[in-house]
């Protein structure tokens, strides 16, 4: 009797595992996202040959220092894309018409390493290749190695992104970053204009698997009352960690698996640990919630899904052909730029000079 419920177990995962699979479409293979104009597959095969490679190499050194840097190149590139698009503007320092989008109060908790970190590629792509690879693409790469290189799945990202000539406001930053003290809806309504729906919602909220929350994030769902959608002992230790709703400290957004980018986040909003209100929501609006279990539940789904969406986020109002440009310093525009400036009039100097 009971090898007869242990198969009849076996074959009720089976078979759900199939239907959720069936539900969204799952593949083997890589998924199949429009290509906006201008980018491409194979964008650096000819003047950069060497591109992922030497991206690769380079992470695998900064990680294996200290592999919390995922999280923030994960990050970064989430708060680039989704403020005027994929162009490196959140790169940019404060300039005299304005501070800069790192100055907005969602990008002062962006980890300074990772800036430096993509400043680094910058400098070693483009002594190997030329000034031939953005800043807003390494902004990709990095984001995209960073989820293979901390366990997550390995995929290409269509490149030819240029660069931004300026950076956002703080209103414009403010509006298109949701808090996260967002629920679902504010979640779902605000990103269905970038053109995400709810699977793409929560899938790309999974980036929540690696990283840390800020006590301030939080606090409000501990203080001064619990709130309900929160696992009694989760909130306890989290007092623990903020005796106080103002106290600066942080904690592991995933508490099974915090380095390691897995389906173990979706786990944790199904046991009512979710870290921020707009992770828990997820599970509990009805709306996401099946989405939320079928993660948790098959972490190829979650991980395919995963891929689709950030390669669809990664798109996000690109700049390519002649506009915006190709930074020879990630954190200045070309025209702000003193060396870079002076070096073009060298080059030129060096043309006239052949005649």
């Amino acid at each position: 009797m009971a090898s007869t419920f242990a198969s009849l177990c076996s074959l009720l995962l089976i078979v759900s595992s199939v239907l959720v699979s069936s539900y969204f479409g799952v593949s083997e293979a890589q998924p199949s996202v429009p290509v906006v104009k201008g980018l491409s597959w194979s964008f650096y095969d000819s003047s950069c040959p060497k591109l992922d490679s030497i991206v690769r190499k380079q992470l695998k050194k900064v990680f294996k220092e200290d592999i919390g840097q995922a999280a923030g190149l994960l990050r970064l590139h989430f708060h680039d894309c989704f403020v005027q698009g994929c162009d490196g503007s959140v790169l940019l320092d404060g300039s005299a018409s304005g501070p800069s989008e790192q100055q907005a109060p969602p990008n002062l908790s962006l980890r300074a390493k990772a800036f430096q970190i993509i400043n680094d590629l910058r400098e070693i792509v483009h002594s190997k290749c030329g000034r031939v690879v953005s800043c807003a693409d390494l902004t990709a790469l990095a984001a995209r190695d960073a989820v293979f290189l901390s366990g997550g799945p390995g995929y290409e990202v269509p490149l030819g992104r240029k660069d931004g000539l300026n950076f956002a406001t703080r209103n414009e930053t403010l509006a298109n970053l949701p808090a996260p003290t967002s629920n679902t809806t504010k979640l779902l309504t605000d990103l269905a204009k970038k053109n995400l729906d709810a699977t793409d919602v929560v899938a790309l909220s999974g980036g929540h698997t690696i990283g840390l929350g800020h006590c301030t994030s939080f606090t409000g769902r501990l203080y001064p009352t619990q709130d309900a959608s929160m696992d009694k002992t989760f909130a306890n230790d989290l007092k623990q960690v903020c005796p106080a709703a103002d106290t600066n400290a942080t904690t592991a957004l995933d508490i099974r698996s915090p380095d390691t980018f897995d389906n173990k986040y979706y786990v944790d909003l199904m046991n009512r640990q979710g870290l921020f209100t707009s992770d828990q929501d997820l599970y509990t609006d009805k709306r996401t919630r099946d989405i939320v279990t079928s993660f948790a539940v098959n972490q190829t789904l979650f991980f395919e899904k995963f891929v689709h969406s950030m390669i669809k986020m990664g798109q996000l109002s690109v700049l390519t052909g002649s506009k915006g440009e190709i930074r020879a310093n990630c954190s200045m525009r070309n025209s702000d730029n003193a060396n870079y400036l002076s070096s073009v009039v060298e080059e030129d100097e060096e043309s006239l000079s052949e005649f």
